[in-house]
């Protein structure tokens, strides 16, 4: 590296270098994403020449300088991501990169997981940890000539969620339920998981299982490199499912995969229609997996969803609440209502503002 080349630090909370920062990932054809909470820069003369940043455990928003290019960069800027990541406890890292980067972080010691061959990969820095992650489920296998598996956020959990295991379970030898590992929901990964157990501890020959990474969430999938968002949601769902159908249900023997109907939101109406083509496809080596599609379970003639629990919430309308969600579900809303406020009322009054008027 040229001896003029200066690497530094940048938080998010630097707005003037996050400007600068902003303008040099849009000039090469990149946005910012909001979830990156520091970068390291590389300078030269003053001039910004390459960036990077780390978002919990995901690499994000690596871009280096046409001008610099054939230097040997990379290499330093992804050395100098992987130390920050370790200093902040991530030692298992994630990187989601445009097609023509994959032989350069494959130099850096990063493994290809998954890719939409000419939009993306998604790589991590270990060779071996996904099939380590593979072996540990077969230890949870059940035999059976229909597994079935579920994959939910529970957000919260409610009563919908509930008739969705409930009415799988009962087609099933046995049913893998998976919580999508992610903290950037409404309520914490860990509550969210601890209701779901609550809340299906009578239904038999279930396993609900803790999420992990190979769960890929929406909310953490990065699109800043993408332009189009029918483009994202082709890419989310085919990085989402080749983990899955190669590598997670053959471990578990999965033969069907269950889903709610989706009446609400028409990005998962479109996921759902897409796994019906993509877990059953012929020119995937592993075994076809069938989609079931449940109707949701319905309340005064509306579907019930956690959507609209937090609508209610909002609205701490818990006469309404108390249909829609198991008991245990309730009695954390309520607690986690009470709560906050009472942090409310023991915060000092806001001092008046001074406008100049009586």
């Amino acid at each position: 590296m040229f001896s003029n080349t200066v690497l530094a630090r940048v938080k998010r909370a630097e707005n003037k270098k996050m400007a600068e920062i902003t303008r040099f990932l849009r000039a090469n054809s990149l946005s910012i994403d909001t979830t990156v909470e520091i970068f390291i820069t590389l300078t030269r003369d003053e001039q910004l020449i390459a960036c990077g940043g780390i978002a919990g455990n995901i690499i994000k928003c690596v871009a280096i300088s046409e001008s610099a290019r054939g230097e040997g960069l990379a290499l330093t800027l992804a050395t100098e991501l992987i130390n920050l990541a370790f200093e902040r406890q991530s030692t298992h890292l994630f990187i989601y990169t445009k097609s023509h980067n994959e032989a350069l972080f494959k130099q850096c010691g990063f493994y290809t997981l998954a890719s939409v061959p000419g939009v993306m990969v998604l790589m991590e820095n270990s060779a071996t940890r996904l099939q380590r992650y593979a072996s540990y489920l077969t230890t949870l296998r059940h035999d059976g000539n229909k597994i079935g598996c579920i994959v939910m956020n529970a957000n919260p959990f409610t009563l919908g969620h509930r008739y969705l295991i409930q009415k799988a379970a009962a087609q099933c030898d046995w049913l893998h339920v998976f919580m999508v590992k992610e903290d950037t929901s409404r309520f914490p990964y860990e509550d969210r998981l601890a209701l779901v157990r609550a809340g299906t501890a009578d239904i038999a020959k279930i396993t609900v299982h803790r999420g992990s990474e190979y769960m890929i969430s929406r909310a953490t999938f990065p699109c800043y490199f993408i332009k189009e968002q029918s483009v994202i949601n082709h890419c989310y769902t085919e990085i989402d499912l080749q983990i899955f159908r190669q590598h997670l249900a053959p471990a578990l023997g999965i033969t069907h995969r269950f889903v709610g109907t989706e009446p609400f939101c028409k990005v998962t109406a479109g996921y759902n229609a897409d796994m019906y083509q993509r877990l059953a496809s012929p020119a995937d080596s592993s075994p076809p997996i069938e989609l079931v599609e449940i109707e949701r379970l319905r309340y005064r003639g509306v579907s019930i969803s956690a959507s609209l629990v937090r609508q209610l919430l909002v609205k701490k309308d818990f006469a309404a609440i108390e249909h829609l969600v198991p008991e245990a579900t309730r009695e954390y809303l309520q607690n986690l209502l009470a709560t906050r406020s009472e942090s409310t009322a023991d915060r000092p009054p806001e001092p008046a503002l001074q406008t100049g008027e009586k």
